[in-house]
């Protein structure tokens, strides 16, 4: 579980119900089920019009993510790969082909592969970066999502606005159903702000970030498969990855492997 993202909702939950308690209202006044209806369930629908129809429901399991720490293995993938290439230099490239199945990163697997079948080191990059670009592609456009249902929670919030407003305009004579009215045309804008700030921008970032943690990873598998196929000394692979890592994960496999 990823903690950050729990106490940011629940904080910010906190922080809403508190300010509303704290300007004399009740949560009972915030709660209105035509307007989680206009902004929850027609902005939903607007984003199924707009994906397909498999974008559209997978994208709950695309939220689900920010809830999980996702470790990419960056120190540990490095310690691998300096053991591959010291293996490579002292026994052979064609040495690798009995421990390339025991990995469990399939993307370093393939540009391992590529190598012991004695591909072009072009070639390789070529189909690595294709692979890398295409795993952003995909990412790309779940952050899209989110964000296009950032922008359309809001607009709907409008719409329920004008609805109620025009609700009330139609019944200025029956004074009892004015501030219903005035309620929906409200919560409904409300509603649409909270979906947009404090759901899914958030979310949003989260979903770069973990991007970003992935595609650095997958740029080291490159720089290593490509380093053990051109044959470099292994402290050369070790300094070069160990660049990609946080300090303490710098220093730590530096110190680990780097001296003799």
């Amino acid at each position: 579980m990823d903690l950050g993202t729990l106490i940011g909702l629940i904080g910010g939950f906190a922080a809403i119900v508190t300010s509303a308690l704290a300007s004399g209202s009740s949560v009972d006044a915030f709660i209105d089920l035509p307007s989680v209806v206009m902004t929850i369930g027609g902005s939903y629908a607007a984003l199924m019009t707009n994906f397909s129809l498999r974008e559209g429901l997978g994208i709950w399991k695309i939220i689900g993510l920010a809830f999980k720490v996702r470790d990419f293995g960056g120190r540990a993938l490095v310690e691998k790969l300096f053991e591959l290439a010291d293996r490579a230099r002292r026994e052979g490239i064609l040495s690798l082909e009995e421990y390339i199945n025991e990995l469990d990163d399939r993307f370093l697997q393939q540009g391992l592969k590529l190598v012991v079948d004695g591909t072009d080191a072009e070639i390789i990059r070529t189909i690595m970066e294709t692979e890398l670009n295409q795993m952003n592609e995909r990412h790309g456009r779940w952050i899209k999502m989110l964000d296009a249902w950032s922008k359309l929670a809001p607009g709907f919030g409008m719409l329920g606005t004008v609805m109620g407003l025009i609700g009330m305009m139609r019944n200025l004579e029956d004074k009892s159903r004015i501030g219903p009215n005035m309620a929906v045309a409200l919560i409904t804008t409300f509603y649409g702000a909270i979906m947009a700030n404090y759901a899914f921008t958030p979310l949003m970032g989260k979903m770069a970030g973990q991007d970003h943690d992935e595609t650095l990873i997958k740029e080291m598998c490159i720089e290593g498969v490509l380093s053990i196929q051109a044959g470099d000394n292994p402290r050369i692979l070790l300094v070069k990855l160990a660049s990609y890592l946080p300090p303490a994960d710098k220093a730590a496999v530096i110190d680990k492997f780097g001296k003799d």
